[in-house]
């Protein structure tokens, strides 16, 4: 059992846990996650990842889910096992011995340390009494005997690994509570409509309306920000999200992810103004959006509208897959098929995500409780030892860490003793 401990608790195992948890993270970040099995397939089929897997291989790998998936919690559960027992056989003791005191008697034992050296006094006792003020007034802690002391500072320091430790597990418990308690939807919104959550009994939760919603973009067109004016049902002033700046309400974050088009609003002829649904195209391009269109009230002579973005142009093509004509929207009529064609307006909609994460606070206490121990781990512990022995003074210490800016120390610490006569 103890060959087990030591085994889990050493230092290359949790080097190489932490390195294939970076790689499953990496992995993670490089396939999209959480999408329905038949677009791995699909997404797959021809040009496998890497070259290697397929759709059904990343599906059996279960890397269409990385951070939920059994094999990846498994290894968040060992480190963080390796965690706890190293924190437990190595760092609680090491902690303990430095707040032990160790009462070194003779010079022959101070000699045997990182760091000795031995002045000639004239009252070794007096130059004993001059070093323990000295220590004193920089802030050491010291236990005197009747010729000897001992003093320690920095013992703070020895906490630091604890803390540590003890922040990575709670953020890795933070973490794999949000994967498999955390909640997330990603839907597109049109200006003016509205989204419902559910609680678990299926009354509305949160109503979330989108007031406005608009893409800023560059002098060439392409996008630079994207802007949602979102009403919360509970909720009496608008709020503004936009990219990396979400909103967090209730325990629900709320991101600005993407952005698409909902709709197009068309007049034909003398026809009222006719508002239809767009859908994409993906065979044409990343972004490009587009509906058939008949004009005739038979559902003959369709022509295809195709558009890249909410300001145009609006591309019409014919049966034959010839462009008729561009029109702007809010522009003037263009004559198609013998009839007037007006494209009055097009509308945006806005791609939002919302993450409910129960894992996020002790997240953030983790990364609170890491950064505290990382500080206090750059803390040194330095121990001094003193024996006045027949007009002498032999002193010697140790430090875990920075030994060279000890050794420099010491002179100072021994500056006030008695002169050499």
């Amino acid at each position: 059992m103890k060959k087990l401990a030591a085994w889990l608790s050493d230092l290359k195992v949790a080097i190489v846990l932490l390195l294939l948890i970076a790689l499953a993270s990496g992995i993670g970040t490089a396939i999209p996650q959480g999408d329905p099995a038949k677009l791995y397939v699909e997404a797959y089929a021809d040009t496998p990842w890497l070259g290697v897997l397929h759709g059904e291989q990343v599906l059996w790998l279960q890397l269409d889910h990385v951070y939920s998936c059994s094999w990846f919690l498994g290894l968040i559960a060992w480190l963080g096992l390796s965690l706890i027992l190293c924190s437990w056989r190595r760092q609680w003791p090491a902690l303990m011995a430095a707040r032990r005191w160790i009462d070194y008697r003779t010079p022959r034992q101070l000699s045997k340390l990182s760091i000795a050296e031995t002045r000639i006094c004239p009252d070794s006792n007096e130059g004993l009494r001059k070093l323990e003020d000295t220590l004193l007034a920089r802030g050491w802690a010291l236990r005197r005997e009747s010729n000897r002391l001992a003093a320690r500072k920095g013992v703070i320091g020895r906490v630091g690994p604890l803390l540590v430790h003890a922040g990575m597990v709670v953020l890795m418990v933070g973490a794999v509570w949000g994967a498999l308690g955390g909640n997330r939807l990603e839907r597109f919104l049109a200006p003016g409509h509205s989204l419902d959550l559910l609680n678990r009994n299926g009354d509305t939760q949160l109503s979330i309306r989108l007031d406005a919603f608009s893409v800023e973009r560059d002098p060439a067109g392409r996008p630079e920000q994207f802007r949602s004016l979102l009403s919360l049902s509970d909720s009496n002033e608008p709020e503004e999200i936009s990219v990396n700046h979400p909103l967090r309400h209730r325990g629900i974050t709320i991101y600005q992810a993407d952005w698409s088009l909902a709709a197009i609003s068309v007049q034909i002829g003398r026809s009222p103004v006719l508002q239809l649904p767009l859908q994409t195209y993906p065979e044409l391009g990343e972004q490009v959006w587009g509906l058939v269109l008949p004009t005739r009230p038979d559902g003959s002579q369709p022509v295809f509208l195709s558009l890249e973005n909410e300001k145009g142009p609006v591309l019409v093509y014919d049966s034959g897959g010839q462009v008729v004509t561009r029109l702007r929207p809010g522009g003037p009529a263009e004559e198609v098929n013998g009839l007037p064609l007006r494209v009055a307006s097009v509308f945006p909609a806005s791609g939002l995500l919302l993450k409910r994460d129960p894992g996020v606070p002790l997240v953030y206490l983790g990364f609170a409780v890491l950064m505290v121990g990382g500080g206090m781990s750059l803390v040194s512990t330095r121990q001094l030892w003193a024996v006045a022995d027949q007009g002498q003074l032999h002193v010697g210490g140790l430090c875990n860490r920075n030994l060279t800016a000890f050794a420099m120390e010491l002179p100072k610490l021994l500056a006030n003793l008695p002169a050499q006569p």
